[in-house]
């Protein structure tokens, strides 16, 4: 049974601690990577073969492979797809920035342009589970930045298929190539390319613990979007929420992984007795009932507060992934979030709603990261470059003040890049 405790009896910290999932899997995966490297698509074969039981012919789908899964794929679910990737454009086409420039003294330009990196690389987690909405969430945003190139990478099965909702999700989002690679093993190849892969400017996407730190690993050789963990939800429930609401949504979050954390905090009493009373009357009705459960009874907890404004204090601290404001006028308690990955407002917009359909991206940070980190947006997929132009005149205007800061960190050959040109001028 998920215990009651008072806030004050368990830290902040203690709240979403958990153990490692990354502990041990170093050395693993770095001989993982090693083996892609030096062995290319070889290696991608014989790990098809040890780790998914797949004998694969080819690394990449087919357009027969893709047209097959749209055939196999329901008219209607087709139409879902559509309707979500619509609302997660629509979002993301607002984060787009634009180019500057600076023309404010005669002589000088300053500008910046926006520039998308070439090529995305995406991760798709297959398992105990397959992950259109992990398509399309991060996807679209690289096709909104304008990246020349988008690819997938994702485990198949022991038939050498991958599933056809990850397809038809990448043919609704437009996703250029995919491939038939998972684990480790995948992200090795994105960021060193092999015969087959072409390496990529970026990596995105969840995993297990062995995909987490395969990304810490080449992190520095590729951009990675962050080393995320285990999912999270933390909950701001009040008196007037309904138990059986707030016990389905902490069991949406726990059936994603054992290592799942689902928390609700509450200023009430008999709201904590009553979501205890329906996390167990729900948890019998699950198809993922064992991972639920697992879940819910290592890393849930219901937290009692003496108010809301305290709950929101104890969500600032814990910088949850998602955020639930399960109260009356949530736009009042918005503006004192300041660390959470995604918010949910009201009692009519749970996480899942968020993880398919409204369109803001469901790649959030966790464990504590949102106190200084983003949900993956267009900003992810895209590269600044700065520019600056002087005439003659512009640059005898700030020579001394130039050659002065340089004499002052002892750079003399900075200084006199500049009086070379001002020989005859200073």
């Amino acid at each position: 049974m998920i215990r009651i405790m008072k806030y004050g009896e368990i830290s902040a910290e203690e709240i979403l601690a958990r153990t490692d999932p990354r502990s041990g899997v170093e050395d693993a995966v770095a001989d993982i990577i090693r083996q892609v490297r030096e062995q290319g698509d070889a290696a991608l074969f014989a790990f098809a073969e040890k780790f998914d039981h797949a004998q694969l012919s080819s690394l990449q789908v087919t357009q027969e492979e893709i047209e097959e899964a749209l055939k196999e794929t329901d008219e209607a679910f087709l139409g879902i797809l559509r309707r979500a990737a619509a609302n997660i454009r629509r979002f993301h086409e607002k984060q787009k920035r634009n180019s500057f420039l600076l023309n404010e003294e005669d002589g000088i330009l300053m500008g910046q342009k926006i520039i998308p990196i070439d090529r995305a690389g995406l991760y798709v987690p297959g398992g105990t589970a397959a992950y259109p909405s992990t398509v399309l969430m991060d996807s679209i945003p690289a096709k909104v930045a304008g990246c020349r190139e988008v690819i997938i990478t994702t485990p198949p099965n022991a038939q050498g298929r991958v599933n056809s909702a990850i397809l038809a999700a990448a043919h609704v989002a437009g996703v250029d190539r995919i491939f038939k690679v998972g684990g480790a093993q995948a992200i090795a190849a994105m960021a060193y390319g092999t015969e087959s892969i072409p390496r990529v400017d970026k990596i995105v996407g969840p995993g297990n613990a062995y995909v987490a730190e395969a990304k810490k690993q080449v992190f520095g050789r590729v951009s990675i979007d962050m080393i995320a963990g285990p999912s999270e939800v933390l909950i701001i429930a009040d008196a007037a929420s309904s138990p059986a609401h707030v016990a389905a949504d902490m069991l949406a979050q726990a059936e994603h992984d054992r290592l799942a954390t689902a928390v609700l905090v509450t200023d009430s009493e008999a709201l904590a007795a009553g979501v205890q009373q329906e996390l167990e009357r729900q948890l019998p009705l699950l198809e993922r009932r064992e991972i639920a459960g697992a879940s819910i009874e290592n890393n849930g907890k219901i937290i009692l507060v003496d108010s809301l404004d305290t709950a929101l204090e104890v969500s600032n601290e814990i910088a949850p992934e998602h955020l639930e404001l399960s109260v009356e006028n949530p736009f009042d308690y918005l503006d004192k979030v300041r660390h959470a990955g995604s918010v949910f407002l009201g009692r009519n917009c749970p996480e899942p709603v968020g993880d398919y359909y409204a369109g803001p991206n469901h790649t959030l940070p966790t464990g504590g990261t949102a106190r200084f980190s983003n949900p993956l947006s267009v900003d992810d997929f895209i590269k600044k470059t700065q520019y600056t132009y002087y005439t003659k005149d512009a640059l005898r205007r700030a020579a001394k003040d130039i050659i002065e800061f340089a004499g002052k960190e002892g750079l003399t050959a900075h200084a006199r890049s500049i009086q070379i040109r001002m020989e005859d001028e200073i």
